[in-house]
């Protein structure tokens, strides 16, 4: 999902990861901060030049380990 970069990737993920929003809100703020993230990749990969794309794609993979952690821990 986050190498893929688009719109549709993005609506995934939040089509995903909705239903465990509800769970508590230390969980809400790591998806929405995951995201946000992601729309934040998808904009520099279509703006900027490929030497920012792999930084931004390792904000992402962070911020989804968080919220995979945070699950774990929940579940």
């Amino acid at each position: 999902m986050i190498d893929a970069t688009s719109v549709e990737a993005i609506d995934s993920a939040r089509v995903l990861l909705d239903q465990f929003k509800g769970k508590s809100e230390t969980i809400a703020q790591a998806i929405d901060d995951f995201l946000l993230d992601s729309m934040t990749l998808l904009f520099v990969v279509e703006a900027t030049r490929e030497q920012f794309h792999n930084p931004a794609r390792r904000l992402a993979r962070i911020r989804l380990s968080k919220v995979r952690l945070l699950l774990t821990r929940c579940s």
